[in-house]
C-alpha cells in the first residue's frame, strides 16, 4: 500500500503545467537525474514529495540549464511545459502536410 506523507501535495502547478503528486513524470530520465543531481533532491521521491523549497531548485534548473552546465555543445534542446505541446503539434502537422 501507499503511505503518503502529511504534506504530500496531490496536485502541483510548475511551469504552467499541472503534475500529479503521485508520479514521477516530467521531463526525460537522463535529463531529470542530472536535474536532480544538480539541485540535491533525492531521486526516489515522487513529485509531491517535494518541499517548496525543492520545487523551486529543480525549476530554476530546468529553466536555466546553461547556468548550471547541463548542455552539449553550448546548445540546450529540452522542451518544457508549453515548448513541448507547441513543438508536438508543429510536428503533427508537418507529418499531416507529407501525406
Amino acid at each position: 500500500s501507499l503511505v503518503l506523507p502529511e504534506k504530500f501535495q496531490h496536485i502541483l502547478r510548475v511551469m504552467n503545467t499541472n503534475i500529479d503528486g503521485k508520479r514521477k513524470k516530467g521531463v526525460d530520465r537522463r535529463y531529470s537525474t542530472i536535474v536532480l543531481k544538480k539541485a540535491d533532491v533525492d531521486f526516489n521521491k515522487r513529485a509531491g514529495e517535494l518541499s517548496d523549497e525543492e520545487v523551486k531548485k529543480v525549476v530554476t534548473i530546468i529553466l536555466n540549464p546553461l547556468q548550471y552546465k547541463i548542455c552539449i555543445d553550448r546548445k540546450f534542446t529540452q522542451l518544457t511545459s508549453s515548448k513541448l505541446n507547441s513543438k508536438l503539434r508543429e510536428d503533427l502537422e508537418s507529418l499531416k502536410k507529407i501525406n
